[in-house]
């Protein structure tokens, strides 16, 4: 489903949700368009008890093969309930969702992209977040991901963030024994990679194309970039700050240090295992994948490093959600297994079953992840990392930007002009709130 997995394996992408639904949906000014039907409110507490009943679970991938069995936990600690999960394939959930929100047969509880939220809540699908779940036990940029205006519904059930991957040896051969901490340190470690350490490119990085902005965005966000204006109510795409970091990314093209001609279908791992190119950007599941291909051994030739400052050091969260839908008739039971989820020790078991980053800050203390050097600096990244705005039309707006960053990457366009037509196109299709 994802156009450069190398980048966005992890993360929900709506090209369906382009399709039928949100476009009709936008074109016809829903119910939603006023604000949603829900904004600013507050829901009911959960009730006392155990959980009872039969509650039905969607999850999608890989999470949706392995969450029934972490769930058994669930229903022996509430032997009056049961939770019948079903596994749905990504490229077919956010169609199906939409198709059961529309007729009124939705799930109890499901996990859903974060990506999402915004045309979900916006359809008033979504149940609001019980004062009963502590919010402030997320990151914050998580946690942002689940609130659509003003009001939080689900919870943000697993993260992930974006770090800069390097060769070490590699990097000691360039000149580098310690990472480079801001954006001119970046550039001349990726050059140096060239020059010194025999690498045919310095960095690999998407040059455009579906999700690229979630590589972009990290250096914008690096410097000081913001996604809305007017009070959160329309989006942001032409400023001084987007603008410096788009030609900044842009360089790396430009200057021979980032492969504009790179196959569609990334060739990352066996590139950076051969030291063909020795640095990218991608999120935590890449270290598996570097490691397998590299062998024995390879885990301790190379590290990752937090995104390189300009104003700050920023990056992408994303990850998953998990919601309750309003339909349900188990409302109670179904917080209850959300509250669940939510627990501290239940993310590090879901962590040592799934290899999904735990969105509560406190298992993040737990051995299992804090003795990991590397998973550690994902959790440091996250405590800055940063999510677009949960606008309905989100998914629609943002395939102009990386349309037309492409033209900046790959055809050395203006980035201003490139700026400017996101900004109108943006604007044109509206937020959809």
């Amino acid at each position: 489903m994802n156009a450069h997995p190398t980048f966005t394996r992890r993360t929900v992408f709506v090209v369906a949700g382009l399709t039928a639904t949100t476009l009709a949906l936008s074109a016809c000014g829903r119910e939603a368009d006023s604000g949603g039907a829900n904004a600013g409110a507050s829901a009911k507490p959960i009730a006392e008890g155990k959980a009872t009943g039969t509650l039905t679970v969607w999850a999608m991938g890989a999470e949706g093969e392995k969450l029934p069995a972490l769930v058994k936990e669930f229903e022996a600690a509430n032997p009056g309930a049961k939770v019948e999960v079903t596994a749905i394939p990504w490229d077919a959930a956010h169609d199906k969702f939409a198709s059961a929100i529309t007729a009124g047969q939705t799930p109890d509880a499901a996990m859903v992209g974060s990506t999402w939220m915004g045309e979900f809540a916006g359809m008033d699908a979504l149940d609001p977040t019980p004062e009963g779940i502590d919010k402030a036990s997320f990151f914050e940029g998580a946690q942002k991901t689940t609130e659509v205006d003003g009001t939080a519904y689900g919870i943000p059930w697993y993260v992930e963030t974006r770090l800069v991957y390097y060769r070490t040896d590699l990097a000691a051969k360039a000149g580098f024994s310690e990472p480079p901490k801001d954006w001119d340190g970046l550039k001349a470690m990726a050059k140096a990679m060239q020059e010194k350490a025999g690498a045919k490119f310095g960095i690999g990085l998407q040059a455009g194309g579906q999700g690229s902005w979630q590589s972009i965005m990290p250096f914008a966000w690096s410097n000081g970039a913001n996604l809305t204006k007017d009070d959160g109510k329309a989006y942001n795409f032409d400023t001084p700050e987007i603008a410096e970091a788009a030609k900044y990314y842009q360089s790396y093209f430009t200057d021979g240090i980032a492969d504009k001609a790179a196959p569609a279908q990334p060739t990352t791992e066996p590139d950076f295992a051969s030291g063909r190119v020795p640095m990218f950007i991608s999120g935590p599941w890449m270290m598996s994948a570097v490691e397998k291909v590299g062998g024995a051994g390879f885990k301790d030739k190379y590290s990752v490093m937090a995104m390189p400052t300009k104003d700050s050091s920023s990056s992408f969260v994303g990850g998953s959600n998990f919601v309750v839908f309003k339909k349900t008739e188990n409302r109670d039971s179904a917080w209850k297994l959300v509250q669940w989820l939510a627990q501290p020790e239940t993310q590090v078991k879901w962590y040592q079953q799934s290899t999904d980053l735990p969105s509560v800050k406190s298992a993040w203390e737990d051995p299992a992840i804090s003795a990991d050097d590397k998973l550690a600096t994902f959790g440091k990244q996250l405590e800055t990392a940063q999510a677009p705005p949960t606008f309905p039309s989100w998914e629609q707006v943002i395939t102009s930007f990386d349309t037309e960053m492409e033209k900046v990457t790959k055809q050395n366009a203006d980035v201003g002009a490139a700026l400017k037509t996101v900004q109108q196109q943006a604007e044109s299709i509206g937020t959809g709130q």
